[in-house]
């Protein structure tokens, strides 16, 4: 049987023109063209579990390689199940495509299975969402969505293709042509209907595939101010006591991470990353700090801040004294002054910002040397006691030690995942991410569910590294159905859930203020059986001296192509008390 060519392949031959790699989706009618010539044109198609992971894997795509990540679902519900994904992409600035099946058009607000008014329901959380209505449209809608996602703050597109517009014109026009089932001579009503259809599909199908042929288009971002580069170098020459901060806004051209490091190693400052950030001066770097920010940010007498606002992880900037003096670098006007007005606010790409501004310092050979050591003792003392506790005994596993047992462990080629509260929060302030773009969390919306599908988009990315999926037990139960995904794909993920059987972050806080766990407790599940029942291999964790022979026996095993998941059992203690996020 010879298929004719539709509209379903015209999509995926723009998404192979624009370098897209791999669709991820879940599948439904609604789609099927699209999904079926994206194969054919030698996109791989991931199918997932859930329609929000598709997204996240997306997500992932687009943070890792700096271009934007696509995804495909079909009507109704199978978009309605991505809006918390497609809002974590908008607050976390990372570009991507979704393609939603629709109802048929010339059936719209009549009843249609699966139709509700889509672009409606994603108006708020994209940066444009558009219905496709004729197939002349297919290549310059695309084409200005891959452009509106990446450039200025980037953030996801939503892109709507009816059913009737995706399979081919020949099939449309055999459904609208159908006669009724009856001897009937068709009366008035009936040929005015045909004539209706018709001429809907004439509209529909009124370009020639021939005459489709791409455009161009090129990405905006805000450009360099160079008078704010030097502005911004004769204030950081005077301080004494400067402090850097870096965000996931930095990070939006991966391919020159290491051109970035390089630029705030030459600075001198010292700096904290966070987000997407995390990792870019390696996991030892001596201008790297990683505790006690809070202090580091009260002593300081300018900060510079770089891809994010003083927002809750800064205390809205509260901590930093009226007299010190701030830079802020942000592609966003409202990020640029949140909470806190700049003595120097620059709309620009801080990366662009960053690198520039070595060269207008000149050379600042250990001018701050001492405040770099008085932050560095700073953070040995931390880590000293962050090793005192590690040592204290709990029921099972103390998820310090384990931790720490962990970070000595992973490849220097590895990319952390992290999805979870409380214990996912202990490992950011013990793991180290070995290099740039290692470390993927939700971002600013704090997510929980992110995990499988942030580790889909990492190992199809970068197939060779190794891929740890560090999960809070509630959080697992979020995406845990992906295992299946993993083994169906052939990605050898290794997950490791830190189970000690609650919701422990929102139980810090819920216990002692009312004295009662309503809804926080869980159970010791084993989890470890449930990934084995979709073909992966489970190790259950719950003694000291066992550590380190399952991870040896977990990374053997990813190795040989099978995807791991680690239950490890582990206690409560006092590390994050009192560290509600509000």
């Amino acid at each position: 049987m010879i298929m004719q060519l539709n509209n379903g392949d015209i999509l995926a031959g723009i998404l192979r023109e624009q370098g897209v790699q791999f669709l991820f989706t879940l599948c439904g009618g609604h789609i099927s063209p699209l999904l079926v010539g994206a194969k054919k044109s030698g996109i791989h198609v991931i199918d997932v579990r859930d329609e929000a992971n598709a997204v996240f894997a997306a997500d992932a795509v687009a943070r890792i390689t700096g271009k934007p990540g696509v995804s495909a679902v079909t009507a109704g519900p199978g978009l309605t199940n991505t809006i918390t994904a497609l809002k974590n992409a908008q607050m976390a600035q990372s570009s991507l495509i979704l393609l939603g099946g629709a109802a048929p058009k010339v059936f719209k607000n009549r009843g249609a299975l699966q139709d509700i008014d889509q672009l409606a329901v994603v108006k708020s959380i994209v940066k444009m969402s558009v219905i496709i209505r004729r197939n002349c449209d297919i290549i310059p809608v695309m084409e200005h969505a891959f452009q509106v996602s990446q450039s200025g703050i980037p953030g996801p597109v939503f892109i709507e293709c009816p059913i009737d517009l995706l399979y081919s014109e020949e099939l449309v026009r055999q459904w609208y042509g159908k006669k009724p089932d009856t001897d009937q001579k068709p009366g008035l009503k009936s040929r005015l209907l045909e004539f209706y259809l018709q001429r809907h599909v004439d509209q529909m199908f009124e370009c020639e595939f021939e005459e489709m042929t791409p455009g161009t288009f090129t990405v905006k971002s805000p450009d360099l101010d160079v008078d704010s580069v030097s502005k911004a170098a004769a204030l950081i020459s005077t301080a004494e006591r400067p402090l850097m901060i870096v965000g996931s806004q930095a990070m939006l051209r991966p391919d020159e991470a290491n051109r970035l490091a390089d630029a705030v190693t030459s600075m001198g400052i010292p700096v904290y990353l966070t987000g997407m950030a995390r990792g870019l001066l390696g996991k030892s770097h001596p201008l790297l700090m990683r505790h006690r920010r809070k202090e580091a940010l009260k002593d300081a007498d300018l900060i510079l801040i770089a891809g994010m606002p003083f927002d809750f992880r800064l205390n809205y900037g509260r901590a930093i004294g009226a007299r010190v003096k701030v830079i802020s670098a942000n592609r966003s006007k409202s990020e640029l002054k949140m909470n806190r007005r700049p003595d120097l606010g620059v709309l620009t790409d801080p990366f662009l910002f960053l690198c520039a501004i070595p060269k207008a310092l000149g050379l600042q050979k250990d001018l701050w040397n001492s405040w770099v050591q008085a932050l560095r003792d700073n953070d040995s003392a931390r880590e000293q006691e962050i090793r005192h506790m590690a040592s204290e005994k709990v029921e099972y596993l103390n998820p310090l030690f384990l931790l720490k047992k962990l970070d000595a462990v992973i490849d220097d080629q590895s990319i952390i995942i992290a999805d979870g509260g409380d214990f996912v929060a202990t490992a950011s302030y013990i793991l180290r991410p070995r290099a740039p773009l290692a470390w993927l969390d939700p971002g600013v919306f704090g997510t929980l569910g992110v995990g499988a599908g942030f580790a889909l988009g990492a190992k199809l990315c970068h197939p060779e590294k190794e891929i740890w999926l560090i999960y809070g037990d509630g959080a697992a139960g979020y995406s845990l159905q992906e295992f299946d995904t993993f083994v169906r794909h052939g990605l050898p993920i290794i997950a490791l859930i830190g189970n000690d059987a609650g919701w422990t972050q929102i139980a810090r806080d819920q216990i002692p203020l009312f004295n009662d766990d309503v809804a926080t407790s869980l159970r010791y599940t084993d989890y470890h059986v449930v990934a084995e029942g979709f073909g992966g291999k489970g190790f259950l964790l719950d003694k000291d001296e066992d550590i380190n022979d399952v991870f040896q026996d977990a990374k053997e095993t990813a190795r040989n192509g099978t995807p791991v998941l680690i239950n490890a059992l582990i206690g409560k203690t006092d590390f994050r008390k009192g560290s509600i996020s509000m």
